[in-house]
């Protein structure tokens, strides 16, 4: 009797899913609104100050590869859009990586939802990105020799090229987003 009435509801979840089942999956619409980005910067500028006030348990346990933070306008503008994407996309990956293992060495679990939401973000970063028609990133099998990285030892230090990855190469990335152009004609 209880596999006839799975199989029943089994079926009317399948005939109600093909009623309003979507048609053919649209495109992203181009998020070009910075209000976006602002807010991931200001969680990650909350996620700073908190843990910068906790007091044990907080430290990465390695090094960590990060991307610089730096910008050197004159170079930056002699990029290629899709230069520029590949920088910041590579950033991007660099910091979900090192904030996953900065979540494997935290021992303060309080602590990982400020870390789970800075991932979460970093990915809806990457959402915006594809919304944009910026082409999809291939990470590298290894970071040894990635061009524009460093390595940071420090919670500290990690948070900081977080903050300023996404104030500086990040919203140049957005600002400058072909999708985002006005057709001024």
């Amino acid at each position: 009797m209880l596999q006839k009435t799975g199989r029943g509801l089994l079926a009317l979840l399948l005939i109600v899913l093909e009623w309003t089942r979507p048609g053919l999956p649209s495109p992203l619409k181009p998020i070009c609104d910075l209000r976006v980005l602002n807010h991931f910067i200001k969680e990650a500028r909350d996620t700073e100050v908190t843990m910068n006030s906790c007091g044990e348990g907080c430290s990465l346990s390695d090094s960590v590869t990060v991307p610089q933070t730096r910008v050197d306008f004159d170079v930056w503008e002699k990029k290629n859009a899709l230069e520029q994407a590949e920088e910041v996309q590579s950033g991007l990956w660099l910091l979900q990586q090192a904030f996953g293992l900065l979540r494997s060495s935290v021992t303060n679990t309080a602590l990982h939802i400020h870390i789970d939401n800075s991932i979460r973000n970093l990915l809806s970063i990457t959402a915006v990105m594809r919304s944009l028609n910026i082409p999809e990133y291939t990470p590298p099998a290894s970071v040894v020799g990635l061009d524009g990285t460093w390595t940071v030892s420090s919670t500290n230090d990690l948070l900081q090229v977080h903050v300023n990855f996404l104030r500086g190469k990040v919203r140049l990335l957005l600002l400058d987003a072909q999708a985002c152009q006005q057709d001024v004609s």
